[in-house]
């Protein structure tokens, strides 16, 4: 192969749009990475207040909703690049829907927590930790539920076409991180924290 092949391959594989997504996926590692440290160090040293296995139930539905995303996002990407425009458009509507389950599982698990157990940020170290790892992963599931849903809403209006396929993939390397996260915070919490 020549040397003008073999960079052009290795550019096209390696743009400043995968690097940036790349580095920001490694930085936001790092940043759960640190709650999720928290969380194991300080799993049962609360001395008042609810346990986790007295108040966590496991969220299949939630979790099944959140990890089959990830398949129907690259459908959507797959479609998108073979021309397929409804396709990538039910697909990616499938994928939204699929987040915004998440968001409503884990919303009506916080309410729970919240009123029928008094479990909140205050009161204790359980509290604490667990609503700051799974708050700050629903917080990224609702960035990229928007990021989503504007290429949608552009997916509609005509904007996004065949040719931006590569940017749309970056967006699902996203999503997908966001899913490997909730495969590591649903571990530490529901299996190993109870």
């Amino acid at each position: 192969m020549s040397a003008a092949v073999a960079e052009t391959t290795t550019e096209s594989r390696w743009n400043r749009g995968r690097v940036g997504m790349a580095c920001l996926i490694f930085g936001e590692s790092m940043f759960f990475s640190i709650f999720v440290v928290a969380y194991l160090f300080y799993i049962g040293k609360s001395s008042h207040g609810p346990q986790p296995s007295e108040v966590l139930e496991f969220p299949y539905l939630a979790t099944a909703c959140l990890l089959s995303s990830s398949a129907t996002a690259g459908y959507a990407v797959r479609s998108l690049g073979r021309f397929q425009y409804l396709k990538a458009g039910i697909s990616l509507a499938i994928t939204i829907a699929l987040g915004g389950g998440f968001i409503a599982f884990t919303a009506v698990e916080w309410y729970g927590l919240i009123y029928d157990h008094g479990l909140t940020l205050g009161t204790n170290l359980f509290g604490t930790t667990f609503y700051s790892l799974v708050g700050f992963h629903a917080a990224h599931v609702i960035l990229g539920l928007f990021m989503l849903s504007l290429i949608f809403v552009l997916l509609l209006l005509k904007h996004v076409k065949a040719e931006h396929e590569e940017r749309f993939e970056l967006v699902t390397w996203y999503w997908h991180f966001v899913d490997a996260v909730w495969i590591v915070v649903f571990s530490v919490v529901y299996i190993i924290g109870i």
